[in-house]
């Protein structure tokens, strides 16, 4: 069982950064994959990048590539998301999630097992 807490999130002008932290409970994190996804109001959640175990390999979607950063610390059971050149449209409440799929890494919503709470980012000027 993993539980996990985002923070980080608020009200940023355009062109702003906004870290978002992820904290996981649990001795076991670096076994997970670990996601961030987002959901803005009347839209389907998406998939926003994914990072594998150990950190060697991270895939992004074609919205946030080049402006998202992912990382995770597994000595702190936390992986965070770095974003710059923020968009009004990049406006979601945002969820990261771990998964125990057995690839090493997804994209795939249904391969997450843990979920957090969310966070709300808002880019508006």
């Amino acid at each position: 069982q993993v539980q996990l807490e985002e923070s980080g999130g608020g009200l940023v002008q355009p062109g702003d950064s906004l870290r978002l932290s992820c904290a996981a409970s649990g001795r076991t994190f670096s076994s997970y994959i670990m996601g961030w996804f987002r959901q803005a109001p009347g839209k389907e959640r998406e998939f926003i990048a994914t990072i594998s175990r150990r950190s060697t390999v991270t895939v992004y979607a074609d919205s946030v590539k080049g402006r998202f950063t992912i990382s995770r610390d597994n000595a702190r059971n936390a992986v965070y998301l770095q974003m710059n050149s923020l968009k009004p449209e990049d406006t979601a409440l945002y969820y990261c999630a771990a998964s125990s799929s057995g690839y090493s890494y997804t994209d795939n919503q249904a391969l997450y097992d843990y979920w957090g709470q969310g966070t709300q980012v808002t880019v508006s000027s």
